[in-house]
């Protein structure tokens, strides 16, 4: 269960990160500080909804499966419980249990 959940987080990562990269920037970033046509929409402005819509989707998605992911190996991953070795005749050792301690001053 726990590779499945990984490999869904790491293609909704993907995903969200194409979506991002193929947006149109609002007020020209990058492109518009080296010369670049910031202004243009490649996919046409209706399209522009759609992208902001699946961004948002897909980043919802992208923190619940980076939360039952982090749950999923924390569960996973649970320390063996210590257990004494066992005595020669089958028997547990006995364990000295500490006594009443006086208060030094």
């Amino acid at each position: 269960m726990t590779t499945v959940a990984m490999v869904l987080f790491l293609l909704c990562a993907v995903i969200l990160s194409l979506l991002v990269l193929i947006q149109r920037g609002r007020g020209g970033g990058l492109a518009g500080a080296f010369g670049g046509a910031g202004g243009s929409a490649a996919f046409g402005t209706k399209t522009a909804d759609i992208f902001v819509k699946a961004t948002a989707v897909a980043g919802g998605l992208f923190f619940l499966l980076a939360i039952i992911t982090a749950l999923l190996m924390r569960s996973g991953t649970a320390p063996a419980p210590a257990t004494a070795p066992a005595s020669p005749g089958g028997e547990q050792p006995e364990t000295p249990t500490p006594g009443p301690t006086k208060p030094q001053l």
